[in-house]
């Protein structure tokens, strides 16, 4: 959180008070139908590939399984999955999003421009970091994580930079995850 609050005022001085648009947060795309309707569509449909198709094929190829035993203390714990679903909200879904998205991805374009072999570097360099990021679920977790961020980052250059959008997809994209965990199902 403090990183992404740093960013926001780094953002406002270099942009002098349009930082909060220069992230992506752009007001006509805060919609209902965007945060409330299609980003958790969206984040159902990424789960499913995630959990169906990502995980098993990257699970295949390195030989070991995700590391979620960070995660153990949620099966059965709902006051804990509750709490820790705040907690993700507020740091992954929003802190991640303004960080790797709002600020790496818009500066790699602002220097490299929007080319087509710019943006697919910027995908790959900058989710790559994201996906390292995710160490404590082990090479395959931090494989997995990548090309995930890579296909939500894919989404944020499509929508134009919509971060009100990605930051919606990620929280409900960790909320399903998290629901599962809960469960005993990941």
């Amino acid at each position: 959180m403090i990183a992404s609050i740093v960013i926001i005022i780094a953002n406002y001085i270099e942009y002098k008070g349009k930082a909060i648009s220069e992230l992506g947060f752009q007001r006509e795309k805060f919609t209902i139908k965007n945060i409330l309707i299609l980003a958790p569509l969206v984040a159902l449909g990424l789960f499913v590939f995630y959990f169906f198709v990502l995980v098993p094929v990257i699970t295949k190829l390195t030989g070991v399984p995700i590391d979620y035993s960070s995660f153990d203390e949620l099966k059965g714990n709902l006051p804990k999955l509750l709490l820790t679903l705040l907690i993700v909200w507020a740091t992954s879904g929003f802190g991640e999003e303004i960080i790797f998205r709002g600020y790496f991805m818009r500066q790699f374009v602002k220097f490299f421009g929007e080319g087509k072999i710019s943006i697919v570097l910027n995908i790959v360099l900058v989710t790559g970091f994201f996906g390292f990021m995710h160490w404590q679920q082990g090479i395959t977790g931090q494989l997995v994580t990548w090309f995930t961020g890579a296909l939500i980052a894919l989404i944020f250059y499509l929508r134009k930079y919509d971060l009100w959008f990605v930051i919606a997809v990620h929280g409900f994209f960790n909320t399903i995850a998290f629901i599962c965990i809960y469960f005993g199902l990941a």
